[in-house]
């Protein structure tokens, strides 16, 4: 269950899925501190994509799209500069409700948005994996490539892990997270591969998903 209020990391180019690893090097000072608090805490942060346009207002608080995703810090590497070198493993998504201005890094008071697969909603989502899976391995046949979907992989977590990793614009991953649910996600994640024609024009990001 997330606390009802957490610090938020905006990014222009990042998006953060439930149960997906992201490493991340801290250090703008307001977030040096950010992770400072959040590790003598209870190791969460907010990951948020920067609305177009935050170049204007970079360095105060520019819009940013209002679901994220919570991430928990697993791994923290301080430097000897102050700065991090931090892996987030991702818990949930939420909903900013409004944002407190009294420290130098963003806080949000937030909604959680828990995704819970319906029984009814397996056997479908077993059914999209494979599409999935298909439109991927054509999509690397030429680079001789060798992946591998590991069947132990849950199905929620392979389509959150691939809607992370393959390389779509940030728009469009954020697009994805705010799909409503998994199964939903896994149709939007269909349609942009079709729509990109992504067995001659994406790329696989290495072999295997884990």
């Amino acid at each position: 269950m997330l606390p009802p209020t957490i610090p938020l990391f905006p990014l222009p180019n990042v998006v953060l899925f439930p149960n997906v690893f992201l490493p991340l090097h801290i250090f703008e000072s307001r977030y040096r501190a950010m992770i400072g608090d959040a590790l003598d805490g209870d190791r969460i942060i907010g990951m948020v994509l920067l609305q177009p346009g935050y170049q204007a207002d970079y360095e105060g608080r520019p819009p940013v799209f209002p679901v994220g995703c919570a991430g928990l810090i697993t791994r923290a590497e301080p430097l000897d500069d102050g700065r991090y070198n931090v892996i987030l493993r991702g818990l949930e998504r939420f909903r900013i409700e409004r944002e407190d201005a009294d420290r130098p890094y963003r806080v949000a008071h937030v909604t959680a948005l828990p995704e819970q697969i319906p029984d009814e909603h397996r056997a479908e989502l077993r059914r999209y994996r494979h599409r999935i899976e298909a439109l991927l391995v054509a999509a690397i046949e030429r680079t001789g490539a060798q992946p591998r979907f590991p069947p132990a992989v849950p199905d929620e977590d392979l389509i959150n892990g691939l809607a992370q990793h393959l390389e779509l614009e940030a728009l469009e991953r954020q697009a994805l997270l705010e799909r409503d649910g998994v199964l939903d996600r896994c149709r939007g994640l269909i349609e942009l591969l079709e729509m990109k024609k992504i067995t001659t024009r994406t790329s696989w990001k290495g072999g295997t998903v884990h």
